[in-house]
Order: structure tokens, then sequence, then C-alpha cells
């Protein structure tokens, strides 16, 4: 027959015993659980750092072409040699978004004066990408202003004009990583000019957006 303190120590064992292996399994149980959400953080870092940036900056610079009338042959017909666009914008989802800018045509010397135009453009963004390169297309407004000074005997109207007139343009991408992208683009802007009404402004440029 066991003494009570052998009764007693037993039972202490057995308790004893259990606890310790209850507390190694609350410990295991808390490392898998500590292990599962640095996992399920890792994910979503890794998750964050692929999701493409969607708002943007960008700068274009370019070779505009303007559509009004030089007047006498005598008299110069040159374009502006540069013309420069800034603008920002949001893409919703990976193929639509809205975009906003300035652009300034740069000064043209024509008809024996200066022709110069700038405005503040509302666009549509279309895009479909294809891999680090996207395709993309723009449909909106610009509203301009345009000054002309021009020799009188050119038979060109000196003048300011303003108004809103439709805009679109196309043109090709290539993302350098989820921030850099380089883009080649052809634009046209339709533009009121003092005594010819609308005229188109043609701008071919090259630029540099930055998204985050």
């Amino acid at each position: 027959m066991s003494s009570p303190v052998n009764r007693f120590g037993n039972r202490w064992c057995t308790v004893q015993g259990g606890s310790s292996s209850g507390a190694r399994r609350g410990g295991r149980m808390a490392r898998t659980g500590l292990a599962g959400v640095a996992l399920a953080l890792a994910a979503g870092l890794a998750a964050a750092q692929g999701a493409p940036a969607q708002t943007y900056f960008g700068i274009n610079v370019g070779k505009p072409k303007l559509g009004t009338d030089c007047g006498a042959a005598v008299f110069p017909c040159d374009d502006a040699s540069t013309s420069v666009h800034l603008y920002g914008g949001k893409m919703v989802n990976d193929f639509f978004g809205f975009e906003a800018g300035y652009l300034h045509s740069g000064n043209a010397d024509r008809a024996g004066g200066r022709t110069k135009a700038q405005g503040l453009n509302l666009s549509v963004v279309g895009r479909l990408p294809l891999g680090p390169v996207d395709l993309f297309a723009k449909g909106g407004t610009t509203y301009a202003r345009t000054d002309v000074t021009a020799d009188p005997a050119s038979g060109v109207a000196s003048g300011k004009a303003n108004g809103w007139g439709a805009s679109y343009g196309a043109g090709v991408g290539y993302n350098f990583g989820q921030h850099s992208r380089v883009v080649l683009e052809w634009d046209r802007h339709d533009m009121k000019f003092a005594g010819t009404g609308r005229e188109g402004l043609k701008i071919a440029s090259v630029g540099y957006v930055f998204r985050f």
C-alpha cells in the first residue's frame, strides 16, 4: 500500500508533467500563430509592392505644328521649336483613367509676327497593357488662349482668342518598374485663332511619367 506522501508525490508529478506538456503545446501553437501572421504580413507587403501605381504626373517635350495661315509667301512660316505639356492623372483600373494638364506651344515666327498658344486640357484615357509596353489613346477638350501678331501686309489677322475645342491623341509607353515610364505621343488640339476661327495644333512629343 502506498503511503500518503507517495500518493501525493505521484499526483504532483502527474499534474506537473501535464502542465509542462500543456505549456509546450501552447508554446508551439503560439510560435505557429506568429509564423502565420509573419507570412501573412510578408505576403501583404509583396502584394502591395507588386500592385501597379495608378496616380501619375508627367512632362512631355515635343515639336508643334500650327494649322494657321502664314499669309503672303514673302513672310516666314515657321513653327515653334519646342512645346511643353505638364499633366497629371489617375487610372481607375488598368484600362481607363482621367487626365488634366497644361500645354504651351512655344512661340512661332509667322506672317511677319509671332503666334503662340497655350491651354488647359481634360481627357479620358484608354490604355492597353502589353507587358512592359502599353498602347494608349486620349480624348477630351482643351480650353485654349491664343495670341497672334502679324504684319498687316501679310493678310493675316492679329489678335487674341480663347475658347473650348476638341482634343485627341495616341501613343505608346514603356514601363521601367512600378514608378517610371517613358512615352511617345501624338496629339491634336483644336484652338480658336483671331480672324481664322478654329485651327488644329498638332504635337509629336516624348515624355517621362512618374507613378505612385
